[in-house]
């Protein structure tokens, strides 16, 4: 079946209304905060943006309709998310960031009638925030979610829940958790997590410290969270027990993409700065961009800028038809990841003393892209991952000439 890339006129005019709203309306509010959004307001800026975003008919292009979004697939999202991804702030206006973008995707597919209701619906609106309860401090669950040492005991009516988190993306003042936690088995087997929603006013709910970041465009930070004797009705629990890791492989692949997908963006807009400065700029007898050196570099991030969305649509295409696609968003995620900080680096590098400055935009966007290439799978585990599947193949095809 082919690729096919062409978009709907329908999807080309919100691509052309989500370029118009992030540049005109999102770009100068984080240029004056320098792209600090504690600065900027917090939850009073996302909710004033989100008002805005709505006016314009741009927001939420991933939820599903009858949720108020668009109801785009993943690779009519990629150019959406990409123009929203132009400026820090705009997935937070849009309501398509991190976390909470994934955990719609996970709820709209995974959650019970009334979850979806309770949680997803407000959380598709934008009238709550939400975290992915996950990663754990050592010795718990990190690159490898195996580990899990969150521990959700069986009780009358339901379960209860201890364990301390960490790095748990808007956690403080998010509206509900939804918590992975071990309800079989020992740390380092393979099964026997299961996900739990929890309101977080719920009883033993406690958000600690936040933990000190490169990247300052997240509203609720990267916090420590402690679960204690929490208890989960049986209604609340997400997909079925033991069966935690399997259902969050239904977030984690598209999930990888949208950040491919809204770095992007942010990349763009430093290449687009760069390029622009060595037009123009005067040295060594011409332009900047008239030397060698200068050239190499806008052609290096040329390359990367395609090579990336290339990887993103074959990746896209393959989730849109309903796999996990777990190959094919490795491959694009440890790429994009490393490509995308390369490409901000050089657009500083091309920019002199300016590029390291906060005249320009660029050193918050390399702070901001960083740490993509830990966040959702440190690039040398996504490797690991992908040798381990091709090597697999093989020894299976060699199985089977012999037999």
């Amino acid at each position: 079946m082919a690729i096919d890339l062409t978009y709907e006129p329908d999807i080309e005019k919100l691509i052309d209304r989500t370029r118009t709203f992030t540049r005109h309306h999102v770009l100068p509010i984080e240029d004056r905060f320098l792209g600090n959004v504690a600065d900027a307001g917090g939850d009073d800026l996302r909710i004033e943006m989100q008002a805005a975003a709505k006016d314009a008919g741009v927001f939420a292009p991933h939820a599903p309709i009858e949720y108020g979004g668009h109801g785009l697939s993943m690779s009519d999202r990629a150019p959406v998310f990409e123009e929203a991804g132009y400026s820090l702030f705009g997935p937070i206006a849009l309501n398509l960031g991190a976390p909470d973008e994934g955990n719609v995707h996970m709820l709209a597919h995974i959650a019970s009638a009334a979850q979806k209701e309770q949680f997803l619906a407000p959380l598709a609106r934008g009238d709550v925030r939400s975290a992915f309860a996950m990663t754990e401090p050592a010795p718990g669950a990190g690159s490898d979610p195996a580990a899990l040492t969150t521990a959700a005991e069986r009780v009358e009516g339901g379960w209860k829940i201890n364990g301390h988190k960490w790095f748990i993306t808007g956690a403080d003042g998010a509206g509900f958790f939804i918590i992975m936690a071990r309800t079989s088995g020992a740390p380092g087997d393979r099964g026997g997590a299961t996900m739990f929603l929890a309101p977080a006013d719920t009883a033993g709910i406690r958000v600690g410290r936040h933990i000190g970041t490169l990247d300052k465009a997240m509203i609720g930070g990267h916090c420590e969270v402690f679960f204690e004797n929490v208890f989960v009705p049986d209604e609340n629990v997400l997909g079925a027990v033991d069966e935690g890791f399997a259902y969050a492989q239904v977030r984690l692949g598209p999930a990888r993409m949208t950040h491919v997908m809204r770095w992007l963006g942010a990349s763009r807009r430093a290449h687009d700065i760069a390029v622009a400065q060595v037009a123009e700029r005067e040295g060594f007898g011409g332009k900047l961009g008239d030397l060698g050196m200068v050239q190499k570099m806008v052609a290096d991030n040329e390359i990367d800028i395609a090579a990336t969305r290339a990887l993103l649509t074959v990746a896209c295409f393959e989730l849109d038809r309903g796999g996990h696609a777990a190959n094919e968003t490795s491959i694009a995620k440890t790429f994009a990841a490393e490509a995308i900080f390369r490409i901000v680096d050089r657009s500083i590098q091309m920019c002199g003393g300016l590029g390291v400055s906060d005249d320009l935009p660029l050193a918050r966007l390399s702070r901001e892209v960083r740490p993509f290439r830990v966040y959702d799978g440190p690039s040398e585990v996504h490797r690991w991952a992908i040798a381990k599947r091709t090597i697999g193949a093989a020894k299976r095809a060699a199985r089977e000439a012999q037999s």
